[in-house]
Order: structure tokens, then C-alpha cells, then sequence
């Protein structure tokens, strides 16, 4: 099981980035993926899972309406569009996946950080001015 992370960088308060993660090694379309992000310091949270199923997302509150995460199960690929970054948004970002049998649970309840077995090992981004 691989995941790679790419797309991280160093980014102005109010710019965007899109975030991308290549999966290899297992059977991409029977896993949720999410992205989570670790600042210094800070523990590591969710941001935004996907489902396996019908590509159905969620979002942690302090990005709605700012990130969108997609999926693209032809290309074993999950992107993260970030805009209107803020300084806050600073982080290290994993992508991670757990086998998700038939879209259950919901993508609402399978966005926590303990709940997935296999992560890539990060990308940076720094929003800063």
C-alpha cells in the first residue's frame, strides 16, 4: 500500500494550492480517503474524507466552504483544492484510506484520524505573507 502526497508549498494568506494523492497497492475504489494536516504543536485532525461508494465528502468546519476534496478512481487519485488560505491552514497534509464496505459507515462518521490504516507521508504548506 502506497500513498503519495504532492502539491505542497508556500502560499500567500488569501491563495490557493491543490493538493493531490497517488494511491497504489490496493483496490482504490473500496476505500474512503481523507486528508488530515498536523501543525506544530498541534495534533493531527481531519480535514476532508471522501467516500468509497459515491463520492460523497466531508468537511471539518473550519474549511467548508474554502477546501473541496475529489476523487478520480480511473487515476487512483484524490485531490484537495484549498482557497482562501489562512495563515492557520499552515500545516504538514497526509492523505490516508480505510476499506470502506458499501459507503458505511457514512462519510460524516469515517473522518477521524484513528479510524484509517494506511497514510503517505506528508506535504507541506505555509501560508504566510
Amino acid at each position: 500500500v502506497q500513498l503519495v502526497e504532492s502539491g505542497g508549498g508556500l502560499v500567500q494568506p488569501g491563495g490557493s494550492l491543490r493538493l493531490s494523492c497517488a494511491a497504489s497497492g490496493f483496490n482504490f475504489d473500496y476505500y474512503a480517503i481523507g486528508w488530515f494536516r498536523q501543525a506544530p504543536g498541534k495534533e493531527r485532525e481531519g480535514v476532508s474524507c471522501v467516500s468509497s461508494s459515491d463520492g460523497s465528502a466531508h468537511y471539518a468546519d473550519s474549511v467548508k466552504g474554502r477546501f473541496t476534496i475529489s476523487r478520480d478512481n480511473a487515476k487512483k487519485m484524490v485531490y484537495l483544492q484549498m482557497n482562501s488560505l489562512k495563515p492557520e491552514d499552515t500545516a504538514v497534509y497526509y492523505c490516508a484510506a480505510v476499506y470502506q464496505i458499501g459507503g458505511r459507515p457514512p462519510i460524516s462518521l469515517l473522518c477521524g484520524v484513528s479510524q484509517y490504516h494506511y497514510w503517505g507521508q506528508g506535504t507541506q504548506v505555509t501560508v504566510s505573507s
